[in-house]
């Protein structure tokens, strides 16, 4: 078995929204010795979190990386947010990860949050444990919240401890491998106590179902175990420690930050078990024996004073400042001993954590060697899910807005930027609205760009529902060579989808040659903005006729006559609104699949069915189409609804007509906006 102590091991934090991940890290610094006095969220001194947005919203709104040291072991945690819509963070910090700790609520009610993480740890075989914190506060039994969180888990849960309660609370634990009892107390280190005798008997059960649970990977286990015999803890240790190196069992541990109680536990099976950097570079990697330096970036960030900079597990090292990796020669290699002052170093071993400065052509995910970037197998960045429209709120910062964002969206992938070409805006797209405040505030504190934000436009069209013949005469005389041009027009609707043509049916020179082109750029031109007020599309026009003069005939002259011509006869067509329609699916549990249909169709949309979600036991996909108009809070509602696990991907599917009230009020509102324009 490898030596894990000679490498730094990475430690990611992840879990729901207020499961008290922070809190986690506190405490386990303070058992590392790191810290003296714990620091709290709502003083908005804690060592995670330092970003001012993220102490304003007393959450975390990014990836935070901190070194310590524990029993001269090197670590190193990734505290991770838990908000749904700063996830991108944490997809990402779990691949350059040895073990993930997935923190969790005692409430089995709120059990399912986990299980978009426990999804996506299995799916990509990271090794994990689960902490259940506050368990001071559980109104349940640890048997009733271990079903729960089993029905969630494809991989098998195995109870390390069971607690001892006096008076109905939790005041300390069983070791279930060393059977060793504990009393906590808070703020220092558990008392070894004699095993309390009414707990003897759950402890024996709990025992024989965790040896059971490793038997099934364990064929001399199994038969020590059909033969009565008790195996040596040794063994036990080594199957809990392969077992969770290869993803086949999920260790079960529970305490209260808040009190430090069992975080010396936790923080010991971390020290004993977690698989090193060599043995996670064969899960990633599938590593061929080179011995060549070597580094993914998992972060960037640009600062103030050091740039850009790139942060990475140093898979194979040596790394040293003023060398090549990825092309590039590192200017700056940091450590992260204080996460909100990084410190200078000269250099970094396999296993470490650093920020390293000035690779302008790194991105997340890169796997970077000396020479250039290697392939690697990296998560998707996640789908935008919200958007606003904004724009500079000082005349001429356009340039400097444009890359702000640029370093925004490089720093967190899941942010897009768009310029939207059919309502000319410039929109943010991200994961929900506080996402969004969140890139907004940086904006301005990072980049002193200040932005106004509007709910985005909905991208309507319009469109023609009959055919038309119109002539359009433009003349006009100005003392020297005047203007003339005359043309006629057949306006004819298309399919949907269609799209614009122009033909021309001339015959005997009755329109030049030369003129044509500049009867069908006016066509175009007025067609950006019908009546409605709206680009108009799926139509076909056909210049069957006209006249032109030898002298005042002009290229403009038959633009603007093709335009008046348009103008008078698109509204002898017709004219229909036309709004986009998205084609979406909803994914929740089964148990608020009638809330997601309702919310669809209390939007215009149409229910288009729902199909159990392919792989996830207990998950329904609800299929529907949605005006896009209708989209802007789709998110909020889901998440409201399922405590933040449910989620919805879209894309385009088809304009359709939009009458009656919905269309009016879209008119007018569109005509507002063009006169205050």
């Amino acid at each position: 078995m490898p030596d894990r102590a000679t490498s730094p091991r990475v430690a990611a934090l992840v879990g729901p929204y207020l499961s008290g991940k922070t809190s986690l890290l506190e405490s386990l610094l303070m058992a590392c010795g790191t810290v003296h006095r714990k620091g709290r969220i709502e003083d908005h001194n804690t060592v995670g979190d330092a970003s001012p947005e993220a102490r304003d919203r007393a959450m975390s709104v990014e990836v935070n990386v901190v070194e310590t040291t524990y029993l001269d072991d090197p670590w190193v945690f990734l505290d991770c947010p838990g908000s749904v819509e700063f996830q991108q963070d944490a997809v990402n910090a779990l691949m350059v990860c040895d073990v993930a700790v997935v923190v969790c609520d005692p409430d089995p009610a709120r059990a399912r949050m986990v299980m978009p993480l426990l999804k996506a740890l299995d799916q990509r075989s990271i090794p994990h444990m689960i902490f259940i914190n506050k368990i001071e506060t559980a109104q349940v039994t640890l048997r009733e919240l271990m079903e729960s969180l089993q029905e969630i888990s494809d991989r098998p849960l195995a109870l390390r401890e069971v607690p001892i309660r006096e008076d109905g609370k939790v005041t300390g634990y069983v070791d279930l491998v060393s059977e060793r009892a504990y009393r906590y107390k808070p703020g220092e280190p558990s008392d070894l106590i004699q095993m309390p005798e009414h707990i003897k008997s759950r402890e024996e059960e709990a025992r024989q179902e965790l040896l059971e649970n490793l038997a099934d990977t364990n064929d001399h286990m199994l038969e020590a175990l059909l033969e009565d015999v008790v195996p040596p803890k040794e063994e036990v240790y080594e199957t809990l420690t392969r077992d969770l190196a290869e993803d086949r069992v999920v260790p079960v541990f529970f305490g209260g930050a808040l009190e430090d109680n069992g975080i010396v536990r936790l923080m010991k099976a971390l020290r004993h078990e977690t698989p090193c950097c060599d043995e996670t570079i064969q899960r990633r990697l599938v590593d061929s024996g080179d011995t060549a330096p070597l580094a993914q970036v998992f972060k960037t960030i640009h600062a103030a004073h050091t740039g850009k900079m790139s942060l990475a597990r140093v898979w194979r090292g040596p790394i040293k400042d003023g060398t090549h990796l990825g092309g590039d020669k590192i200017n700056g290699l940091y450590s992260f001993t204080t996460p909100s002052q990084p410190s200078k170093i000269v250099g970094a071993e396999s296993g470490a954590v650093v920020g390293i400065g000035r690779l302008e052509a790194a991105v997340t995910g890169d796997l970077l060697n000396a020479k250039d970037k290697r392939e690697a197998d990296w998560p998707a960045v996640l789908s935008p899910l919200a958007s606003i429209s904004v724009r500079p709120a000082k005349h001429g910062d356009d340039v400097k807005l444009s890359g702000a964002l640029a370093r925004l969206s490089e720093e967190d992938p899941s942010l897009k930027v768009e310029q939207n070409n059919e309502t000319n805006e410039l929109l943010i797209w991200g994961q929900g609205d506080i996402h969004l405040q969140v890139a907004v505030a940086r904006l301005a504190r990072q980049y002193n760009v200040e932005v106004t934000t509007e709910k985005p436009l909905v991208p309507y069209q319009e469109t023609i529902r009959k055919s038309a013949s119109k002539q359009g005469r433009f003349k006009r005389q100005t003392g020297g060579h005047g203007q003339f041009g005359d043309v006629h027009l057949e306006i004819k609707p298309r399919g949907r989808g269609e799209g614009f043509a122009f033909s021309d049916r001339i015959t005997g020179g009755v329109v030049p040659r030369q003129y044509i082109p500049a009867v069908e750029q006016g066509v175009r031109e007025w067609s950006r903005q019908g009546p409605l007020g709206f680009p108009v599309v799926d139509f076909e026009v056909a210049l069957y006729d006209g006249s032109y003069h030898t002298v005042d005939s002009s290229e403009q002259a038959f633009k603007t006559a093709a335009q008046l011509a348009m103008r008078e006869g698109i509204a002898a067509c017709e004219p229909v609104l036309l709004e986009p329609i998205l084609k979406v699916e909803i994914s929740v549990p089964n148990d608020a699949t009638s809330k997601a249909q309702r919310a669809l169709s209390t939007r215009r949309g149409q229910i288009m069915g729902f199909d159990q979600k392919e792989g996830w036991d207990g998950w329904d996909v609800v299929h529907g189409m949605l005006p896009q108009s209708e989209m802007h809070d789709l998110i909020v509602e889901i998440r409201s609804t399922t405590m933040g696990v449910g989620t919805f991907s879209w894309t385009f599917d088809h304009l359709q007509e939009l009458t009656g009230r919905d269309a009016e009020q879209v008119v007018k509102h569109r005509k507002d906006l063009l006169e205050n324009a």
